[in-house]
């Protein structure tokens, strides 16, 4: 036997009718950069190592089903100075065409160690880019 079961629920608002129009929802506009979400995996996946939840980057490559080079590139971003990987993180959206800043471009900004030179190159990419 089953029993079909009605659920109403009845939300108020507050509002006069004549202000409800103040109540539309709006999503952002455009789509969050490919680069800021790979950024923040990065730092999700080595959340996860530091946790033990996965063992190393082999395990990430294996469960996400990607070769041990595409999760090295990812993890690279975390050898970027903390606010340019904050930068990253908070890019505007794209509206439309291809995203200016792509992972690959930050690839030999991450290889260099020192983050003064991290900084000089992010900020010649940034002018470049504009």
């Amino acid at each position: 036997m089953t029993d079909n079961l009605t659920v109403e629920i009845v939300v108020e608002s507050g509002l006069k009718p004549a202000d409800k129009s103040k109540l539309k929802l709006s999503h952002p506009e455009g789509r969050v950069p490919r680069v800021s979400r790979i950024m923040a995996l990065a730092i999700r996946m080595d959340q996860l190592i530091k946790e033990g939840v996965v063992a190393d980057y082999v395990e990430i490559a294996r469960l996400g089903h990607v070769s041990r080079t595409r999760v090295t590139h990812i993890m690279s971003l975390l050898h970027l100075a903390p606010d340019i990987q904050e930068e990253l993180l908070f890019l505007p959206r794209v509206i439309e065409g291809r995203d200016p800043v792509r992972e690959r471009m930050m690839r030999s900004i991450a290889a260099e160690v020192d983050w003064g030179k991290q900084r000089k190159m992010w900020r010649e990419l940034k002018a470049g880019v504009v």
